[in-house]
């Protein structure tokens, strides 16, 4: 078994067999937020967000990971399966988790000058590691179908965060 260090390392070289072992073990969910805080505080970090800022983001990096993992797994399961997708939702969790390695990275953001292309870069690394988990923790054989699972849930998880800002009277983003 991996440690936790080479299983970030695995995830951010998009290693299918570390996607494959956090799946399988039910005691990584732990580590698996342990990723998403790290990611959530390098953002923080790297925009230099603030003591507030930093404990706020981070929490809604959390919060975001829940919440998408949530949707990808309900949408891969019951609206967009495979005959051999069989998954819980710690194993989505988990390997959804692990897919933020990459934004660790951006605690780079604090050299102004990398800031938007660190971000940039990170974000869409991290997209390419969580179409690769949804396609291992779903047992996808389609690539396309993992894409399709993630691109739906992202937007179904702005949408209730865009409904949730404005319930809560959120000014809108500018």
């Amino acid at each position: 078994m991996a440690t936790f260090t080479e299983r970030m390392l695995g995830a951010s070289r998009l290693d299918h067999a570390t996607f494959e072992e956090v799946e399988a073990d039910d005691g990584a969910t732990g580590q698996a937020l342990g990723v998403v805080v790290l990611a959530g505080l390098a953002s923080g970090i790297g925009l230099g967000a603030g003591v507030t800022g930093l404990v706020l983001g981070t929490l809604a990096t959390v919060l975001g990971w829940y919440v998408w993992a949530f949707i990808i797994y309900f949408i891969g399961t019951r609206w967009l399966p495979e005959s051999q997708t069989h998954a819980d939702w710690g194993q989505v969790l988990r390997t959804v988790g692990f897919a933020n390695a990459p934004g660790i990275l951006r605690v780079l953001g604090v050299i102004p000058l990398l800031r938007t292309i660190v971000f940039v870069v990170t974000a869409v690394w991290v997209l390419v590691a969580v179409v690769i988990a949804v396609r291992t923790a779903l047992d996808y054989t389609s690539t396309l179908r993992a894409v399709g699972v993630c691109v739906v849930g992202w937007i179904i998880q702005w949408l209730i965060f865009g409904l949730a800002a404005t319930l809560l009277g959120a000014p809108p983003a500018s």
